[in-house]
C-alpha cells in the first residue's frame, strides 16, 4: 500500500509538470520585463497625475478658503486621472469606495458635496474606458443585446419628459433641466455596469476574486457598524439621547459616531436608527438587504471551504447588525430571504453542506442572542408593533393609490421626486418606487421601465438556467433571486438607493457572463481529461508492446 501511495503522487506530480510546462530564460526574462515596464508605467501616471491634480485642490482651497474643498479638488482629479488611464482597476476602485462613501463625505470631507460624487469619479471614466475597449475590440458596449431596444425606448421617453414636462412645470428659482437629469442619472444611470461586471470577470478567479471581494467588505462594515453600536452604548458617543421633543426621534448627522452620517440613538425612548458607514440609516438598511443574498451565495457556493467559512461569518455578522441596527425592514427582509435562497438554490438537500453551516451560523446567532438579550426583545417589539400600526401591505396601498387616483400620463417631471435632486428645486418625497415613478414619469414611463427589468429579470434566468457547474449554478440561483427581488420591490425604493443601485446593474453584468466562464471551465477539465486518457492510452500501448515481444 505504502508503495502505491508513493507511485500515485509521483504520477499526480508528473502530470502536473506536464500540465504546466516551464518557461524558459528568455520567457522568463520577457515576463519580468513586462513587470518592470507596468511598475514605471504606473509610477508616471501617478506622478503625473499628481502634477495635474495640485492646482485643481489650490484652486478648490483658494475659491472656497476651505481645506476640504481643497482635498475634494485634488483627490476628485487624481481618481478621474488614474481611473481614465486604468478603467479595469477603476471599477475595482468603484466598488471597493461604495460602502465607505458616507464615512468619507462626513467624517474626512466634512460633508462637502464634491465627495458624494465621488464614486462617479471613479465610474464614469471606467464607463468610458470600457466603450474604448469595445470600440478597439469590436464588441457590442451594452448588453444583452435583447435588452437594449428597451433600455433605448426608456431613454428616449425619459429626456422627451425633461424636455417637455420638467420645463412646462418648472417653479420659480428651480433649475429643471438639471433636476431632470440627475432624476436620470438615478434611475438608469447605472444600466451600462451590465457591461463593466460583463467584460470585467474575464474568468473564474476574476469572478471569485470579486463575490470574495464583497463578502470582506460587507464583514469590514458590518464590524464598524457594531464598534458604532458600542460607543453608542457606552456613552463614548451621545447620540440623541440628550435632546429633547420630536428630535428624539429623528436622525441628524450632529449625532453621528465613529462612521458614517446621520443617526438617531435615543435609548429612553427605545429607538435607535444606525447608519453603519453609510450617509444614512436607510442606505445601511438596504445595503445589510443585499448582503444577505451575497453572503449566502459565498458561504454556500465558493468552491474553498475557508471561504465558505468566511460567507458564514458575513451571513452571522449580517444578521447581527441587521438587529441592533434598528433597521426593522432589514431585520424582518434578512431571515426571510435566507430561508427563500435555501429553497431556491436547493441547499435544503445538500445536508454535506447545510447542515454544517446552519449549525454554526445557529451558535454564533445564538450566542449574540444571549449576549444582548435586551436589545433582541426590543428589536423584535418595535417590529412587532410597527407590524401592527402600519402593516407594510397598507402603506403601499396608500402610496400607490394615491399616486394612481391623480396621476397624469407623462407624469410631473423627471428628478420631481427624487432627494438627491432637491438641490436643484422642490422635491416631493414619496416613499414607494413604483409610486414614485408615476408622479415623475407618469403611466407611460412606469409601464416601459416595468417591461425592462422584466426582460432584465427573464434573461437573468435563463443564464442561471444554463449553467452545468454546481458552484456556478448556484451563484447563479442567488443573483437571479436578488435581481427578481429589486426589480418588483414595491417598498420603499431601493433602486434610487446606493449602493443596491450599484448591486443591481452590475451582478447582472456578472450573471450574463457566468455561461462563458462555464463554458471556460468545461473546455479547461475536458483537456485536462483529455491529456490524461492520452496518457493512459501510451501505457497501454507500451505494455502490449511488452508482451508481443515477450510471446
Amino acid at each position: 500500500m505504502p508503495k502505491a501511495t508513493l507511485k500515485s503522487k509521483a504520477r499526480s506530480k508528473q502530470q502536473a509538470n506536464t500540465q504546466t510546462p516551464t518557461l524558459t530564460k528568455k520567457e522568463l526574462a520577457a515576463q519580468k520585463r513586462r513587470v518592470a515596464n507596468a511598475r514605471k508605467a504606473l509610477i508616471s501616471a501617478i506622478a503625473q497625475s499628481l502634477l495635474i491634480a495640485i492646482p485643481f485642490g489650490i484652486i478648490g482651497f483658494a475659491v472656497t478658503e476651505k481645506p476640504e474643498a481643497g482635498l475634494g479638488g485634488l483627490l476628485g482629479a487624481l481618481a478621474v486621472l488614474l481611473s481614465t488611464k486604468y478603467p479595469r482597476q477603476a471599477i475595482w476602485a468603484f466598488l471597493i469606495y461604495m460602502p465607505f462613501s458616507g464615512t468619507v463625505t462626513y467624517w474626512i470631507a466634512g460633508g462637502n458635496a464634491l465627495f458624494q460624487l465621488a464614486k462617479d469619479g471613479f465610474y464614469i471614466p471606467a464607463l468610458l474606458g470600457v466603450y474604448q475597449y469595445c470600440q478597439r475590440q469590436r464588441l457590442p458596449f451594452l448588453l444583452p443585446k435583447q435588452l437594449v431596444p428597451w433600455f433605448y425606448l426608456l431613454l428616449s421617453y425619459c429626456i422627451f419628459v425633461i424636455l417637455a414636462v420638467n420645463t412646462a412645470e418648472a417653479n420659480p428659482g428651480d433649475k429643471p433641466i438639471l433636476m431632470g437629469l440627475l432624476g436620470l442619472k438615478v434611475l438608469i444611470g447605472y444600466f451600462p455596469l451590465i457591461s463593466c461586471g460583463y467584460y470585467l470577470l474575464r474568468g473564474k478567479k476574476e469572478f471569485l476574486f470579486a463575490t470574495r471581494l464583497h463578502l470582506v467588505l460587507a464583514i469590514i462594515c458590518c464590524v464598524l457598524c457594531f464598534a458604532q453600536y458600542m460607543f453608542l452604548k457606552t456613552g463614548r458617543c451621545p447620540g440623541t439621547r440628550f435632546l429633547s421633543g420630536e428630535k428624539l426621534f429623528l436622525a441628524t448627522l450632529e449625532a453621528k459616531c465613529l462612521v458614517g452620517g446621520s443617526l438617531n440613538y435615543s435609548p429612553q425612548v427605545n429607538m435607535i436608527r444606525l447608519p453603519g458607514t453609510f450617509v444614512s440609516p436607510w442606505h445601511w438598511g438596504w445595503f445589510m438587504i443585499a448582503n444577505a443574498f451575497f453572503t449566502f451565495a459565498t458561504a454556500f457556493s465558493d468552491p474553498s471551504p475557508l471561504w465558505r467559512i468566511g460567507g458564514l461569518v458575513g451571513m452571522a455578522v449580517n444578521f447581527v447588525c441587521s438587529v441592533i441596527s434598528g433597521q426593522r425592514v432589514a431585520t424582518l427582509v434578512v431571515p426571510l430571504i435566507t430561508v427563500i435562497m435555501m429553497v431556491v438554490t436547493g441547499q435544503v438537500a445538500n445536508l454535506k453542506r447545510f447542515i454544517p453551516i446552519a449549525l454554526g451560523l445557529t451558535a454564533i446567532l445564538g450566542g449574540a442572542a444571549a449576549m444582548f438579550p435586551e436589545v433582541v426583545q426590543q428589536r423584535l417589539n418595535s417590529l412587532i408593533g410597527r407590524l401592527e400600526a402600519s402593516p407594510p401591505t397598507q402603506f403601499i396601498e396608500g402610496q400607490l393609490g394615491h399616486q394612481v387616483q391623480y396621476a397624469e400620463f407623462l407624469g410631473r417631471g423627471l428628478g420631481r421626486a427624487t432627494n438627491s435632486a432637491r438641490v436643484f428645486g422642490k422635491t416631493r418625497l414619496i416613499e414607494t418606487f413604483y409610486s414614485k415613478m408615476l408622479y415623475e414619469v407618469g403611466w407611460a414611463g412606469t409601464i416601459l421601465f416595468v417591461l425592462l427589468v422584466t426582460v432584465l429579470t427573464f434573461l437573468a434566468f435563463k443564464a442561471y438556467r444554463s449553467l452545468k457547474d454546481k458552484n456556478l449554478r448556484s451563484f447563479g440561483a442567488c443573483f437571479w433571486v436578488f435581481i427578481f427581488f429589486v426589480s418588483y420591490q414595491p417598498y420603499w425604493y431601493p433602486l434610487d438607493t446606493d449602493p443596491v443601485a450599484v448591486y443591481y446593474w452590475f451582478f447582472a453584468g456578472a450573471l450574463f457572463r457566468l455561461p462563458e466562464i462555464d463554458k471556460q471551465e468545461r473546455e479547461r477539465l475536458a483537456a485536462e481529461t483529455g491529456r490524461e486518457d492520452d496518457g493512459r492510452s501510451r501505457k497501454q500501448k507500451k505494455r502490449r508492446r511488452r508482451s508481443l515481444k515477450k510471446k
